[in-house]
């Protein structure tokens, strides 16, 4: 199977991640989950163990809040890794939240992005990335949410751009917006 990459987004609770994981899922009995979530609080605590009992096995975590694109290559050097056939990371819009809560400047933002795009455009597995759209609302009222929204924007924008295909997901339900939609997304 070619290494190709896939950008799931969507809207919370729209079923970008259950999509993603079917895609992976369907590629590989081996698999690469990673994870870009902080357990901050009781919610996350719940949300990444839901996330967790809902992979089931076949899936190897690598935990990457603010550097997924290092992690990831680190992992692809070790020899000592077990065999996967493709690697999800969840989620963009998570990693970007944890670098603006550590007050790291735009353009050290999109640097990381830029690594990560370069990452997706030539992937070594296949390879899912999944994210929040967050330009359907309104435009938030603090200067923090803006900036969030803005950047996570642009983000999306240069990994869609990456991919070689982008699904839109709006309940439950994928939307082609770049590419060959996937088989096994076809039977929704």
């Amino acid at each position: 199977m070619s290494e190709e990459s896939v950008f799931f987004v969507g809207g919370v609770r729209s079923g970008k991640s259950g999509l993603a994981q079917r895609w992976a899922e369907a590629r590989a009995p081996q698999r690469l989950y990673v994870a870009t979530a902080l357990a901050n609080d009781a919610t996350m605590i719940e949300r990444i163990a839901r996330h967790r009992a809902g992979r089931g096995a076949g899936w190897q975590c690598l935990e990457a809040p603010l550097d997924p694109v290092n992690s990831l290559q680190r992992w692809y050097s070790d020899t000592t890794r077990r065999e996967v056939g493709v690697v999800l990371l969840d989620c963009v819009s998570l990693w970007i939240a944890n670098m603006l809560g550590r007050s790291m400047r735009e353009g050290d933002i999109l640097e990381r992005v830029d690594s990560l795009a370069a990452l997706a455009a030539a992937p070594k597995l296949p390879f899912a990335v999944v994210s929040l759209e967050a330009g359907m609302g309104m435009v938030p009222m603090s200067a923090l949410g803006r900036d969030y929204q803005d950047m996570l924007g642009m983000t999306n924008q240069r990994l869609a751009r990456a991919c070689d295909t982008a699904i839109l997901v709006s309940c439950g339900l994928p939307l082609l917006l770049k590419g060959k939609l996937p088989e096994e997304l076809c039977s929704c």
